[in-house]
């Protein structure tokens, strides 16, 4: 597939995500923390919805409170994402593209555990980004589950793909969580 062609796809993916409800989807995927099975102490990559993406806020509250860890992503240029953990009383800065990110001297940590957001998944986890590369270069780089985090009507036919491009965990929506099987694919 040309890049011409993702970028056709992303721009429908993009229209398809903006038709759809976000009114009732933080307080539907936050019950479905508990299957996630995470242990306490996990170290979780959260992320700040931008614009229409899928908002985690809620289900990262609740995993806070079943005593996981949450570290937001800072960009950094052609690099993988760095994650770091908010200190008690800090916020985040608006970053790049406008995103909230953390400063870069607050305390680093590795995710066991990695949030993504996404434009469109097919059944078997792959995922169409943004475009930047940042998750790509991140979930190459780092060994843990991948969750994305979409609403249902987010899922499309098929993603083109290319045999580096690391395959999604599980994706949870509004309607639960789709575990998918490894492949070679």
């Amino acid at each position: 597939m040309t890049d011409f062609d993702k970028s056709e796809l992303r721009k429908a993916a993009r229209a398809r995500r903006k038709a759809l409800s976000r009114a009732d989807f933080a307080l539907a995927i936050t019950p479905y923390a508990e299957d996630l099975n995470l242990k306490p102490g996990t170290v979780v990559g959260g992320y700040h919805a931008h614009g229409d993406e899928a908002d985690p806020a809620l289900l990262l509250a609740r995993l806070v409170e079943m005593a996981c860890v949450v570290a937001f992503p800072r960009v950094v240029k052609d690099q993988p994402l760095e994650f770091h953990l908010v200190p008690d009383g800090d916020v985040l800065e608006p970053g790049s593209f406008g995103i909230p990110e953390p400063l870069a001297h607050w305390p680093r940590a590795k995710p066991g555990v990695l949030l993504v957001p996404l434009l469109a998944y097919d059944a078997h986890g792959h995922r169409l980004g943004q475009g930047g590369g940042f998750y790509d270069r991140t979930l190459a780089a780092l060994t843990v589950p991948a969750i994305g985090i979409a609403y249902a009507g987010q899922e499309t036919d098929s993603i083109p793909h290319e045999a580096h491009d690391r395959t999604l965990d599980m994706v949870l929506t509004e309607q639960g969580i789709r575990r998918f099987p490894k492949s070679l694919s």
